[in-house]
């Protein structure tokens, strides 16, 4: 009952937040010079042609009207049709949704595995030390290396020289495991090197700021081991604050994939939304926003019910 009173509030902002969004990727899509007529018949479109194609798809309504029905099926559970598939999008996100979503764990475990190690090291190690050091460059390399001039240097290295791992040519994980593995992991490294330095920098200041406890100076005089006090005391008092940044993380992983997919030509949701914008598909990409918008919020509120779990303060409002 707690921690129902406690997300009630957080619900009623995220359906608010939800209809903001709806909201804003439909008036935006609609200020964007061109149509669909104009991608799909260029320079030779004809008043008329433009006309029926607008006709067909409702865009010859006013846009309140046009925001209404959009919003009227939403509620129905039908996300439209593809101008260019004629297929309804929702078939064409979840045929690509496994995609995205490998290629997002895959991001996840490698920052994790990266990112929390180096990051209890900076936190426990004294300033000089090598492993510090290293730990600090990673994490600048990482804040300042974006994802797209990382992805094209790994994409030259590996077209140029054969070192087992694949750019392009992708295959599903159940036809070709191995395959699949040598086609992802450079993606996923892409991704990942920005979480890296997120959660490094994360769980260090997490791993200071709670070896500067009481709790932490009493175990040391009583002659605990390092590793004991580590995994013991410190770990789960940093943990809140890791939580909160791998969460988001993951969901920025799952609807912010686009500028990899579309480097790597992976298929998954990324790439159909770049594919919707470019030929002014406002069903493909009024969609995808909206679900990389609802992925976003319900990760936040899981690990809103991970702090209430781990700390049962958070959600009795006692701090």
């Amino acid at each position: 009952m707690r921690i129902l009173f406690y997300f009630l509030p957080k619900l009623a902002v995220a359906a608010i937040t939800m209809l903001g969004v709806s909201a804003l990727v439909f008036l935006s899509l609609r200020m964007i010079p061109g149509g669909y007529a104009d991608v799909l018949l260029g320079p030779f479109v004809t008043p008329e042609a433009r006309e029926a194609i607008a006709v067909r798809y409702g865009l010859d309504q006013p846009l309140l009207i046009q925001y209404l029905n959009w919003l009227g099926a939403l509620f129905q559970g039908d996300l439209g049709v593809s101008m260019v598939t004629r297929a309804p999008v929702l078939d064409e996100f979840l045929r690509r949704a496994p995609v995205t979503l490998e290629l997002a764990l895959l991001a996840l475990i490698v920052a994790l595995a990266g990112g929390l190690p180096l990051g209890i090291l900076a936190g426990i190690a004294p300033p000089d030390h090598r492993g510090g050091l290293l730990a600090r460059l990673v994490g600048a390399l990482g804040a300042s290396v974006p994802d797209f001039v990382l992805g094209s240097l790994l994409i030259f290295v590996f077209s140029v020289w054969s070192l087992w791992l694949r750019v392009g040519g992708y295959v599903g994980p159940i036809e070709d495991p191995v395959g699949n593995l040598r086609v992802m992991l450079l993606p996923a490294l892409t991704l990942s090197l920005f979480g890296i330095a997120l959660v490094l920098r994360t769980t260090r200041d997490a791993v200071l700021r709670v070896m500067t406890e009481g709790h932490i100076t009493t175990a040391l005089a009583r002659g605990e081991r390092p590793i004991d006090i580590v995994r013991l005391h410190v770990l789960r008092n940093a943990a809140i604050p890791v939580v909160t940044v791998v969460t988001t993380y993951f969901g920025f992983l799952l609807g912010g994939a686009v500028v990899v997919e579309v480097l790597f030509s992976i298929p998954g949701i990324g790439f159909f939304i770049f594919s919707g914008l470019e030929n002014r598909d406002y069903a493909i990409v009024q969609a995808g926003v909206l679900i990389a918008a609802a992925v976003f919020i319900t990760i936040n509120m899981l690990a809103d019910l991970a702090y209430a779990l781990i700390d049962p303060r958070v959600g009795s409002g006692r701090h």
